[in-house]
C-alpha cells in the first residue's frame, strides 16, 4: 500500500496556522489538524475561527464532544475526519453523517481502547487511526506495545489505511511500517527540522525500506 506521511499542524492564532500550513503544504499530500476541547484531556486547540486554504488537503482529528456538530459546522473544511472513540455515542450515525457529506471516515483508538471495540464497524470505515502513545499531550513517548492493534486490524482488513500517531520520527518509523501502518502523522520531528522537506523525505524513505 502506498506510504503516506502527515504533518500535524498545531497554531494558537491564525497568523501562526497560516504560516505554519505554508511551510509545511507544499510538501505534504494532506496535513492533520488536531482538534481538542479539554472534556478528554487537558489539552485544547483550534479555540478560534480559524480559516484554512483550499490549496491543500486536510483531516481532521477530533478528540471532542459532540463531533455530530462539529462534523456539521466545519466538516465542509476537510477530506477525512477521524474521531476518537471515547468521543462516540452512535458509530453507525456518525459514519453516516459524515459519508452523506462527502467525507472519508474513520475512528481513532488510544492507548487504553482494545481494537476488538472498533471491528464491527472495519469493514464500513475508510481509516483506522491508532494513537501510538497518550493523546493530546504534545511530546508524549512512543509505545510500541500499541503496534500490536495496528497488526491484527492489518490482519483483518488488508486493505484498509491504517494511521498511526504520537511519537514517529526516523527511529519508530520503521517499527510502525512493518506492523502494517501505512499514513504516520509526524509533529515535532518534522516542525523542528529547519529543512522540512527533507525531514518528509526521510520518513517517507524509511517507511518504504528505501
Amino acid at each position: 500500500m502506498r506510504k503516506i506521511i502527515v504533518p500535524s499542524v498545531i497554531a494558537e492564532t491564525q497568523e501562526e496556522l497560516d504560516k505554519r500550513i505554508q511551510t509545511v503544504g507544499q510538501y505534504a499530500s494532506i496535513l492533520q489538524l488536531d482538534f481538542f476541547d479539554g472534556s478528554f484531556v487537558p489539552t485544547r486547540s483550534f479555540e478560534y475561527e480559524f480559516k484554512l486554504p483550499r490549496t491543500y488537503r486536510y483531516e481532521a482529528d477530533l478528540l471532542i464532544r459532540n463531533p455530530e456538530k462539529w462534523i456539521e459546522e466545519k466538516g465542509d473544511l476537510f477530506e477525512t475526519i477521524l474521531v476518537h472513540w471515547v468521543a462516540v455515542s452512535n458509530p453507525q450515525a456518525l459514519i453516516h453523517l459524515a459519508k452523506n457529506r462527502g467525507k472519508k471516515f474513520g475512528f481513532a483508538l488510544d492507548v487504553n481502547d482494545p481494537l476488538e471495540w472498533i471491528e464491527p464497524y472495519l469493514d464500513k470505515i475508510d481509516q483506522l487511526l491508532v494513537m501510538t502513545g497518550k493523546a493530546g499531550y504534545y511530546g508524549s513517548p512512543f509505545q510500541p506495545q500499541l503496534l500490536e492493534k495496528v497488526r491484527e486490524a492489518r490482519r483483518i482488513m488488508p486493505r484498509l489505511d491504517i494511521e498511526v500517531d504520537v511519537g514517529i520520527n526516523d527511529r519508530t518509523i520503521k517499527m510502525a511500517s512493518d506492523a502494517g501502518a501505512n499514513i504516520f502523522v509526524s509533529g515535532s520531528y518534522i516542525s523542528k527540522d529547519d529543512n522540512v522537506k527533507g525531514a518528509i523525505e526521510r520518513l517517507l524513505k524509511i517507511a518504504e525500506g528505501r
